[in-house]
């Protein structure tokens, strides 16, 4: 496993890198074996301490976990823990619903933009004088063949609001996403319907 930790606003020492890497190992051993990459940073913002842990497990596996807390290795051990709690979920639904594993998804490349939220700030720009939101990142991204289902149990993976995805049974492209209530929303234009 190649493991990644980064501390901004902080410093990181060995006595930390140690924990995070044990308690990395023995989680991703318990449910992949072998992790490809992890990345963890550690920030610290006003009296908290965050960790966010990203790791890619396998081929179209990717899980993000976050954990706040006073210190920072209780901060990590949130983190830890919610990603353990993915990885048992996940597993679990692999077994139940006898759903193989996502190493053979079929993916469509598109582009992806991130837009200036912030409209007020670039009023006096006169690069985007004419009303357009400013783009600020433009970025390749793949869109996964899959079911409701194992978009879901992704979703939940990669800790994500929102997820586009081509619907394996009709192949249309269809949206999920998490409600303010808990609960998952899912659009899907097509429907039921053989169009």
């Amino acid at each position: 496993m190649q493991l990644s930790v980064k501390g901004k606003q902080l410093d990181v020492g060995d006595a930390m890198r140690t924990h995070i890497e044990d308690s990395l190992s023995r989680t991703l051993d318990k449910y992949f074996g072998d992790a490809i990459d992890v990345n963890v940073t550690l920030t610290r913002e006003a009296h908290l301490y965050h960790a966010t842990v990203s790791a890619h497990v396998g081929r179209n596996i990717r899980l993000q976990a976050n954990g706040a807390a006073a210190e920072p290795y209780p901060a990590f051990d949130v983190a830890a823990e919610r990603l353990s709690k993915r990885l048992r979920r996940h597993k679990r639904k692999l077994r139940d619903h006898g759903n193989s594993n996502d190493h053979d998804v079929e993916t469509q490349m598109a582009q992806q933009y991130i837009l200036s939220g912030d409209a007020e700030a670039h009023e006096g720009d006169d690069s985007e004088g004419d009303g357009k939101p400013l783009i600020v990142a433009e970025m390749a991204t793949d869109i996964p063949s899959l079911t409701a289902g194992q978009a879901v149990m992704r979703m939940d993976l990669e800790d994500l609001p929102a997820m586009m995805f081509r619907n394996s049974s009709h192949g249309g492209l269809n949206m999920i996403y998490r409600r303010p209530d808990g609960h998952i929303g899912w659009v899907d234009p097509r429907g039921n319907r053989g169009e």
